[in-house]
């Protein structure tokens, strides 16, 4: 098997697949009386292909056993998938441009411990959702409607590819 190790989630590192959920750099406005700072436009959205919509949903995924094996990615063609926790449990996030068969090196992985979210653009080949350690629950922004939203790879057993962690935190 092939190893890969996480990188850190950077905006910058992460720009090729999509955007990075977060408040810091983002620009906000105060609303309610100046009790609460709005924050708007941190994801592109991208549902509206073959007549599909914005479908909001949660999700809850139990935790992956370590090291992470990568042995099925999958896509979603016709709309962007996002991807927000709900508490502050970390998760893994493994991503290709590229178009199967893989090869480890076709992979970016991040390792997200903060809280903040992901968005994946339209198209792009990615491990299902991971958390790790103990359960996850994500409030997911997709594509609903009609059509063939999700396309699957299977990795062949010989070239399968694993994720190499720390210890639980």
């Amino acid at each position: 098997m092939n190893s890969l190790f996480p990188q850190p989630l950077t905006v910058e590192a992460f720009a090729p697949f999509g955007d990075v959920i977060e408040t810091g750099s983002a620009s906000s406005f105060a609303i309610n009386d100046d009790l609460a700072q709005r924050y708007d436009d941190l994801a592109f959205v991208d549902t509206d292909d073959e007549g599909g919509r914005p479908n909001i949903s949660i999700f809850v995924s139990e935790p992956r056993p370590l090291p992470v094996v990568i042995d099925m990615v999958e896509r979603h063609p016709l709309g962007s998938q996002m991807f927000m926790p709900l508490g502050d449990h970390p998760y893994l996030v493994a991503l290709s441009n590229g178009a199967p068969p893989f090869e480890a090196s076709d992979f970016s992985v991040f390792l997200i411990t903060d809280g903040r979210g992901v968005n994946y653009r339209k198209g792009l080949w990615h491990l299902p959702l991971c958390p790790l350690y103990r359960p996850g629950r994500f409030l997911v922004v997709d594509r609903g409607g009609p059509g063939d939203n999700c396309d699957e790879f299977h990795f062949p057993s010989d070239s399968r590819v694993t994720v190499e962690l720390d210890e639980p935190r």
